[in-house]
């Protein structure tokens, strides 16, 4: 009994994710996805590029899970000046935009990968567990149009 009190005193390493999306419905959504995994906190949320830059030096997540479409900012110029002052900082973009341009875009403003909202449900986790492990993640429904990234 002694070893089971032991390893549920192991404090489990916590990685916080800073959301911005400018609907707040699907930040909700986000949350309650991430919600059961204790190795993922939720540190903040926001709705525009600005506050995600602010956020972003404010909180120093670990993850940014950025939306393109953004109002004031768009996520990918979000994401050239988060890189600027939050460099250790991962971004992951999760978005309903699966233009070519834009993805290429956004994966060449340094972003850590690219999930599309639809695929969400099955990608979104293993995008996270790749984009904090160094890796570069794209969504299946994209991935075909950035085969020379």
């Amino acid at each position: 009994m002694t070893a089971v009190r032991q390893a549920r005193s192991v404090p489990v390493a916590r990685f916080r994710i800073l959301v911005v999306d400018d609907f707040a419905p699907w930040r909700h959504s986000v949350r309650s996805m991430l919600q059961g995994h204790l190795e993922l906190e939720v540190v903040g949320e926001v709705a525009d590029g600005l506050e995600a830059v602010q956020k972003a030096e404010e909180l120093h997540p670990d993850l940014i899970l950025l939306d393109i479409g953004l109002p004031h900012l768009n996520g990918i110029e979000a994401a050239r000046r988060i890189r600027q002052s939050a460099p250790d900082t991962a971004i992951l973009f999760l978005t309903m935009n699966s233009d070519a341009d834009l993805v290429h875009a956004a994966l060449d403003s340094h972003a850590n990968g690219y999930v599309l909202k639809a695929d969400a449900g099955c990608e979104l986790l293993p995008a996270i567990q790749a984009v904090l492990r160094g890796k570069r993640y794209v969504s299946g429904g994209v991935a075909g149009r950035t085969s020379n990234n």
